[in-house]
């Protein structure tokens, strides 16, 4: 038996954790998290409705106030277990980022707990080894992290103890955002603004805030551990540069749905179960389409919560794994020919009197509140449809984007058959009707009718309208939610005032609500209906239409990217206050290298993966067979010749000599130039995986690693 084959049978022994998640979700849920329920029991009531009406109002805390809650989150926090403290950001690195402060101070020989309202409301990381993107010189170091007082602070445990952490944000020492969270709450109040405006010539005086909500499913692999370690490329990149097709992938769609393989099922249990305890609330779990890939869905949330809680969710996902031998891949595409891993990010608006704005209701063609809300989106996503783009542009997600499990990157939105026969009739004068659902009869009396919704789903659309929100399907499973979540809500916001403006100059006119609101839908529906795309994404027609319709198709990363330099871009965000121009330039720059570094690492890699493993495991079978069967030698010496060739091309093509100097330039080389020569070097090292055999092939096949439960 090959040592490849004693670690599959390895691999499937597990010890099941008895008792890990005994407690009813009740009973778990937001047990670790400062909730209002906390923080009324532990502080005084008149700082306690002090803080409450601070944050109604959208307010600053005040110093006396923060005191309050600072010592109600210590008293919680020892009594949780917690030793430390830590500001909680979110960095543009992708990932959360954490500093931890010990609460015990010395005093008289002893121990003494302490937290204050200044170590609550600010801290002061080092922001210099933080990328800023040319925002500030590597030698000026100081950056604070300020208290996000609508996101509650939480426990994270350890099994040697515990740390309270405090969600913040996070600027440099001259005011810039260099955090990903920043811009979600600056967005946050824009859209705000610009909704209630709108929801006032609606007739809503109750209303004081408007508040986006989001909800991104979860999508991602689990493979036993030992496998991960056995693969450099796993390990060093996250995905798989070598591995060929296995005799049987996804093609019989048995995983999709399927009964979950136990020991995942049970990791999914604790999984679920800590993140009830940080107060993120999970609704759904499910085989996904490619073996050993797996999918979670919370419910939604506010933005900016939920922003925060995606991060827990990968964190928490990859964290548990381990304790079952398994390793979670948050990876867009971890393996070649098998389906990718993204998120689908359902997003949607509602007032804080509980009216979902993106409701249509039963007969949408009279809901004129939803139209214009809707057709606000439309021309949002239409202006904006390029930076859209860029929001979800990565090295990983550019091997998964327009491939079978994810929409291409044309954008374009799918408005399903009922929302789109009103307006086709709006297009035309006046829409007076809406498709009704019907009654599905399944030809058995065991088996109840069934209702059917009015208009069908369209799975290869980038921004799909969903029955009460839309849900953006292009982002990459390794990303952050925040990005996509600030252009949304940014660019909504500026065709809402767009369209208010002019709704109140018809009314100025004397018209009617309805009189002045039916010319503005019709001419902006008109105007931008070139964005609505309801056939198959995949479709090469479609990819010809797109063009002939004058909409953006950019397949790749560095051409992607440049969108956050667009003169809309910096003029929306400019004058909403989201991103500065100089915020925007900082982004742009932080990507595109963050694309180049991680395409040289996968370069890298392959290089050295290829010479010091594949290439000599290949000679030596070159050797076997020339002792023992020399007239079979000449046929593999060929391949391995192409092999060392390959090798060689993308060496040179590689140095750093070749390199341009000027960093979107390098993006494009990186892109254009050394992807090929990665390629290459892949496509003959997996034809060499089917002649070498497997006792001399150095890494795991994806037969074994996708196929071992």
């Amino acid at each position: 038996m090959t040592a490849l084959r004693q670690h599959a049978i390895t691999g499937t022994h597990w010890g099941f954790r008895n008792g890990t998640t005994s407690s009813s979700e009740e009973e778990v849920f937001n047990q670790n998290v400062f909730t209002d329920d906390v923080a009324k029991e532990l502080m005084p009531t008149e700082s306690f409705d002090q803080f409450k009406a601070a944050l109604k109002a959208g307010e600053a805390i005040s110093p006396d106030v923060a005191d309050a809650v600072a010592a109600a989150m210590l008293e919680w926090a020892l009594g949780k277990g917690a030793t430390h403290y830590t500001h909680w950001f979110q960095p543009l690195t992708g990932r959360t980022a954490e500093k931890h402060d010990s609460f015990y101070e010395p005093k008289d020989g002893k121990a003494l707990a302490k937290f204050r309202g200044k170590e609550l409301i600010q801290a002061e990381p080092d922001a210099s080894s933080f990328p800023n993107g040319g925002l500030r010189s590597t030698f000026e170091a100081r950056g604070y992290t300020a208290w996000d007082p609508t996101s509650p602070a939480f426990i994270l445990e350890n099994p040697n103890g515990a740390t309270l952490c405090i969600p913040t944000a996070f600027t440099s020492w001259t005011g810039d955002a260099l955090d990903t969270k920043i811009p979600v709450l600056r967005s946050m109040r824009a859209l705000s603004d610009a909704a209630l405006r709108a929801v006032r010539l609606f007739g809503d005086d109750e209303s004081q805030a408007v508040f986006t909500t989001a909800g991104a499913e979860q999508e991602y692999f689990l493979i036993p551990e030992h496998y991960f370690y056995e693969r450099p490329d796993l390990v060093t990149t996250g995905r798989t540069l070598f591995g060929a097709k296995p005799p049987k992938g996804q093609e019989l769609d048995d995983h999709y749905f399927g009964s979950i393989p136990e020991r995942v099922l049970a990791f999914m249990m604790e999984f679920e179960n800590e993140l009830a305890k940080l107060g993120v609330p999970i609704k759904t779990r499910h085989n996904e389409v490619a073996p050993a890939q797996y999918e979670v869905a919370p419910m939604f949330e506010s933005s900016n919560l939920s922003c925060d809680h995606q991060q827990l969710i990968m964190q928490t996902i990859q964290n548990t794994a381990r304790n079952y031998g398994l390793v979670a891949l948050l990876h867009e595409k971890p393996f070649a020919g098998i389906n990718g891993s993204g998120k689908h990010n359902n997003w949607s608006m509602g007032t804080d009197t509980g009216t979902n704005l993106l409701n249509p209701g039963d007969t949408p063609h009279d809901n004129l509140q939803f139209l214009f809300f809707c057709t606000a989106i439309l021309a949002a996503v239409k202006k904006h449809q390029g930076l859209l783009r860029a929001t979800v542009a990565s090295a990983g997600n550019d091997h998964r984007l327009g491939a079978n499990e994810a929409p291409p990157a044309i954008i374009s939105v799918y408005l399903s058959d009922q929302l789109q026969d009103v307006y086709d009739q709006i297009e035309n004068g006046t829409a007076t009707t809406s498709k009704e659902g019907s009654i599905l009869d399944l030809g058995s009396p065991v088996l109840p009718d069934l209702p059917a919704d009015a208009g069908d789903r369209n799975r290869t659309s980038p921004f799909a309208f969903t029955g009460n929100r839309f849900e953006f399907r292009a982002l990459g499973s390794n990303q952050s939610i925040s990005d996509p979540n600030t252009v949304l809500n940014t660019i909504t916001a500026e065709a809402l005032n767009e369209l208010c403006e002019k709704l109140e100059a018809g009314i100025a006119e004397g018209k009617s609500l309805e009189d002045a609101l039916a010319p503005i839908l019709t001419e902006t529906y008109k105007a931008n209906k070139d964005i609505i795309f309801n056939g198959d994404g995949y479709s090469e027609e479609w990819h010809a239409e797109a063009a002939s319709r004058g909409l953006l198709d950019l397949k790749t990363t560095p051409v992607a990217l440049k969108q956050w330099l667009d003169e809309q871009t910096v003029a929306t965000f400019e004058k909403y206050g989201v991103l500065s121009e100089g915020e925007l330039e900082s982004r742009y720059e932080v990507y595109i290298e963050q694309y180049v570094i991680k395409t040289n690492i996968e370069a890298e890699t392959t290089y050295d993966l290829a010479k010091t493993s594949l290439l000599p495991a290949a000679v030596r079978y070159i050797n076997e067979l020339k002792t023992g069967a020399p007239s079979l030698a000449g046929d593999v010496e060929e391949l391995v010749e192409k092999f060392s060739a390959a090798i060689k091309e993308l060496a040179i093509a590689n140095l750093d000599e070749n390199h341009p100097t000027e960093i979107a330039a390098e993006a494009d080389y990186m892109c254009d130039v050394v992807l090929g020569k990665m390629l290459a070097v892949r496509e003959i090292g997996d034809e060499l995986e089917r002649v070498v055999p497997d006792y001399l092939w150095p890494l795991p096949k994806y037969r074994e690693i996708l196929f071992v439960k």
